[in-house]
């Protein structure tokens, strides 16, 4: 499958930094050309100069928020205008929210679900009945080991990569005698802006992670074999495993000591830093 996407065209969301800047760098390796979707400009100006220096690769960038309403119908929009075929879809674009329900803002849950479910969901019906029609053509909808169980304090972010690898899933089963692959990417703990973003700064700091390049080597890898989903992480696997065995009530109970937010106190204690401190995260 790999061979056939010299000389055509990608569509990747969040493209601008983390796992979506690594995908737009593997592809264009394989001979690609692409359409970058993000909210920042001058990081998709940059990464496009890079990619087309070191691989004659052609990048077409969109400026787009996709949280908000109809993202998916205008990003299709400027698509259209450049008369190309999507061959890959990668919906990367996605954000999460950490915490107390209390010291959640509704509009930001609401503004997450439309980006991670809406927009994706969109996209993907938009952009899957040509690739059926051609008989060819692949998916990867990024979700999340966090896709496999309740979370507690990030439940509506943990509902909607459910969601992602649910969809996914079924998408896969209808269309994979139809020569397109609809496949599920579910990363682990990253090294990527996503919990600063989230609201847990300094999270990985505390916890081992893998890095962007590992995740998209292993989907591409995944891809080319036509799975309906991966775990890019043994660790992370094991533990989707446990979680099936294991009763619901005592997963979502465990999850609670892992995103738990701190108290003021000490929160104000763990995000002072020493002079060593400050070496280790320049």
């Amino acid at each position: 499958m790999l061979d056939s996407f010299n000389d055509r065209w990608a569509l990747v969301t969040g493209a601008s930094s983390g796992i979506g800047a690594e995908f737009a760098a593997r592809l264009a390796g394989l001979g690609m050309h692409l359409v970058l979707a993000a909210r920042r400009t001058d990081r998709m100006n940059a990464l496009a100069e890079s990619l087309q220096t070191k691989h004659g690769t052609k990048c077409h960038i969109v400026t787009i928020d996709l949280a908000t309403a109809d993202a998916g119908g205008k990003l299709v929009d400027e698509i259209d205008k450049l008369g190309v075929d999507i061959e890959l879809l990668i919906n990367n674009a996605g954000v999460g929210l950490i915490g107390e329900v209390p010291a959640t803002d509704p509009v930001d849950i609401q503004q997450m679900l439309n980006l991670n479910i809406k927009t994706l969901t969109d996209l993907t019906y938009r952009v899957l009945p040509g690739m059926l029609e051609r008989g060819h053509g692949a998916i990867i909808n990024v979700a999340s080991v966090a896709a496999f169980q309740p979370v507690a304090f990030m439940g509506a972010y943990a509902a909607s990569k459910s969601y992602v690898l649910h969809f996914s899933e079924a998408l896969w089963a209808e269309t994979r005698s139809r020569g397109v692959t609809v496949m599920a990417l579910c990363p682990g703990v990253t090294e990527t802006e996503f919990f600063d973003a989230a609201g847990a700064t300094g999270w990985l700091l505390k916890h081992s992670s893998q890095t962007p390049a590992k995740v998209v080597r292993k989907a591409l890898t995944a891809l080319g074999k036509r799975r309906q989903f991966v775990v890019t992480n043994w660790k992370d696997y094991v533990m989707t495993v446990l979680v099936r065995l294991a009763t619901r009530r005592t997963a979502v109970n465990e999850s609670k000591r892992y995103f738990r937010p701190a108290t003021k106190a000490k929160a104000n204690q763990d995000t002072s830093t020493s002079p060593a401190d400050e070496q280790k995260t320049s």
